[in-house]
């Protein structure tokens, strides 16, 4: 009886697999504007990380403020004999200076409403579409009725109530945009719900908390990212939005969309840079924001890669 020798040739070799996290990096990389969008976008959280270390001034002290220094030119010097490099505002502060305390309020108001609104957003959708029945019904009706509002209009009625202030912006903000996100939620969730894995885990008798948040949830989180990541943008776009209308956070903690609202009413007398530095800093920071957004959801979502 013969044998079958086997040789090295006649072995096929264990294909490796590779890292996702690796993939998602390799192809986030092939988009040229998405590498300068995420370039900009550290360079931007970095500067506003260290900006006491960086900046001239403690735009936030009301008590080292000269009005004498007020509404200054790019390039004067303050009486305190540091140079204004981007000219003063019209209390006296450093441009340069109350921007990148400014830039810090924008992306915080930005960053944590959104992962605020993310987080009550998922658990309302998914807990929507697994349940069924009326619990859904009841969840949904609430969310079609927020989106069928402006979400302006719901942060302009909740800030009057509520007042001024930085805890009151993130709080309308999330008001806002939890309905985006639980709708996502509930959408990926009742393409999900009725797979085998979920089939499997309801027969091992796993509660409803751990069945949405150990399983449901990691299977929906690709999408919720992508419109987390362009919601941060948004975000800020009304945060600045609402403190041009006066109803954001306080004048003595400026945000960028505050700065911008200061150096209006001297525009036409020729004092130009109060509003436009700031301005272009925001449309640099939403332009960079959207830039990663889009990459991301054309990474994780090949089908919609145009």
């Amino acid at each position: 009886m013969s044998q079958t020798a086997t040789t090295p040739a006649a072995v096929a070799p264990l294909a490796k697999t590779e890292a996702p996290w690796k993939r998602i990096v390799a192809d986030f990389a092939e988009s040229k504007l998405a590498i300068l969008g995420l370039v900009l976008l550290v360079l931007m959280i970095g500067a506003s990380l260290v900006a006491p270390l960086i900046s001239p001034q403690n735009p936030y002290d009301l008590a080292i403020l000269d009005i004498m220094d007020a509404r200054q030119p790019p390039g004067e010097v303050s009486g305190e004999g540091f140079t204004f490099l981007l000219g003063s505002d019209g209390q006296g502060r450093d441009m340069l200076s109350a921007m990148l305390y400014g830039l810090r309020i924008s992306l915080m108001v930005g960053v944590v409403s959104v992962v605020a609104a993310l987080g009550i957003g998922a658990v309302a959708g998914l807990l929507a579409a697994y349940s069924g029945g009326k619990i859904d019904a009841l969840i949904m009706r609430v969310v079609d009725i927020q989106l069928s509002f402006p979400a302006i209009l719901i942060a302009l009625i909740l800030l009057a109530v509520l007042g001024n202030g930085v805890d009151k912006v993130i709080f309308a903000l999330v008001a806002v945009q939890w309905a985006y996100f639980a709708r996502a939620a509930h959408g990926a969730a009742l393409v999900e719900r009725n797979k085998e894995y979920i089939e499997a885990a309801r027969c091992l008798g796993l509660g409803r908390t751990r069945m949405l948040l150990k399983h449901l949830l990691p299977n929906c989180l690709p999408p919720l990212i992508v419109i987390a990541t362009i919601n941060i943008a948004r975000a800020i776009t009304l945060e600045a939005t609402l403190s041009f209308l006066g109803l954001g956070v306080p004048v003595t903690e400026p945000s960028l969309g505050m700065l911008i609202a200061n150096g209006f009413d001297y525009l036409l007398s020729g004092v130009y840079w109060i509003s436009l530095f700031p301005g272009l800093v925001l449309t640099i920071v939403i332009i960079a924001i959207n830039l990663v957004g889009d990459q991301l959801r054309d990474v994780l979502n090949p089908r919609l890669k145009r």
